[in-house]
């Protein structure tokens, strides 16, 4: 199977999707306990759910293969992200609610981690760095919008009930600091809905790596409550009454990010 799939757009902005991927080999899929098989953890529904980035030029880049097989928004040295919070691994040995993941005893070495990274880590990474260079090169500078979504309630991570909008800007180091702003005017006048600016989730390795604002690189990420357009209990079913009322705020956001695409 294809280790991602990529559409190129004519527009100054990259969407990354690195949790959408549900596959697992089955040589890797024997190994794992029944949960595991049903990826419980994916980010559902997110290439439906952002369909309107296509209208908007956006290129969009998505992983096919489960965060379970490797974390495309870890660091490759598996370094923990929030320092003093609890966190999945680069690959994960149990799953956000602390089910064992594989079998006893067939959890990955480290050198079954590094073969991973470079069959599967390295050309995600690769793919999104040769994007935004192309996109600095005919446009001047590059926008990465890095999309994700996680349960409403995952008491690993978060006391309560998570934020709707939870919009990361690595505390102002990704972008500048009125994009990070704007985003969250943008989400603050969406009625019914919640947000936030660098709470719980202030993005990953992949934001914060390649957001580089003073090389032309305006990075973002969003991570969305599944409460806010699907059904969050497996068959973690899409629901398109509910994706209706949050997509023209995605779009929003989107449109006002390109704004300040800077020639």
């Amino acid at each position: 199977m294809e280790l991602f799939r990529f559409k190129q757009g004519t527009a100054p902005l990259l969407v990354s999707m690195p949790h959408v991927g549900t596959h697992i080999q089955d040589v890797l899929a024997r190994r794992m306990m029944p949960v595991a098989k049903t990826v419980p953890d994916t980010d559902w529904h997110l290439e439906q759910l952002y369909e309107f980035a296509n209208d908007l030029g956006a290129s969009i880049l998505v992983a096919t293969h489960s965060r379970y097989v490797v974390d495309l928004n870890r660091p490759p040295d598996n370094a923990n992200l929030y320092p003093g919070q609890d966190t999945t691994g680069l690959c994960p040995i149990d799953t956000f609610a602390k089910q064992p993941i594989y079998r006893m005893g067939e959890e990955p070495d480290e050198t079954e981690v590094k073969h991973r990274v470079g069959t599967y880590w390295k050309p995600y990474h690769a793919k999104l760095q040769e994007e935004l260079a192309r996109l600095k090169q005919v446009h001047g500078s590059a926008l990465l919008w890095d999309a994700h979504s996680i349960a409403s309630e995952v008491p690993r991570f978060f006391q309560g009930q998570l934020t709707d909008f939870n919009l990361g800007t690595a505390d102002g180091a990704s972008c500048r600091p009125e994009i990070g702003e704007k985003m969250l005017a943008i989400a603050e006048r969406a009625s019914g809905f919640t947000s936030v600016l660098n709470g719980r989730f202030k993005g990953g390795y992949i934001t914060r790596t390649y957001g580089k604002p003073a090389e032309g690189v305006e990075a973002v990420q969003l991570e969305l409550s599944e409460i806010t357009y699907m059904d969050e209990p497996h068959p973690f079913g899409y629901r398109k009454d509910l994706a209706a009322q949050v997509q023209p705020h995605l779009r929003a956001m989107l449109e006002g990010f390109m704004g300040f695409h800077r020639s």
